[in-house]
Parts: structure tokens; C-alpha cells; sequence
């Protein structure tokens, strides 16, 4: 499996709006073939830094999705919100 984790700052003003959004569309990014759940974590000190974390079957899903009209949609409305650029990294396990 594979672990994804986006942080992304928002501007303030702009977290109403992409809470909204995430609601609308968790389901069906976590629908996406290869995805095992999406969810969606705040910093406690920060209210306008939260945190995607994905769990896709491999990196070819995660890709997959990341081709899909979906996603250029979603992330093309969210990117407009940004205070600081995103952090996007991906995670398998250690095997230790």
C-alpha cells in the first residue's frame, strides 16, 4: 500500500470553502479504483493548515487518479485557495 499525505496553508478566508469541498467529494475520491479511504486532518495550532491522507493500492493508482478528470477539477478549485505552496509526499511501509 501506499500512504499520501498533501498539508496544505490555506488562506483563512478560504477553509470554509474547501471544507465544503472536500465534503462533496470524499466519497468519490475514495471510490476511485485502488483507493482504500481518504480522510481529512487539521493542525491543532494552525486552522487554516489541514492534511490529506489517502491510502491507494500502488503508485499506479494513486497516478490513475491523479490523470482523472476528478482530480484536475477538485485540485485546479483548490489550488486557488492556497496561502503557501502544498506539501505532497507518498509513504510505503519500512518493512521493518
Amino acid at each position: 500500500p501506499l500512504l499520501r499525505t498533501v498539508r496544505m496553508t490555506f488562506d483563512p478566508a478560504a477553509v470554509p470553502a474547501f471544507l465544503d469541498l472536500f465534503r462533496a467529494t470524499r466519497d468519490r475520491i475514495a471510490a476511485q479504483p485502488g483507493c482504500h479511504g481518504v480522510a481529512l486532518w487539521a493542525d491543532p495550532r494552525f486552522a487554516n493548515v489541514l492534511t490529506t491522507v489517502s491510502e491507494w493500492e500502488s503508485v499506479e493508482a494513486l497516478d490513475a487518479y491523479r490523470a482523472s478528470a476528478l482530480f484536475r477539477e477538485t485540485w485546479a478549485e483548490t489550488r486557488a485557495w492556497f496561502a503557501a505552496p502544498p506539501v505532497a509526499l507518498s509513504h510505503v511501509e519500512a518493512g521493518v
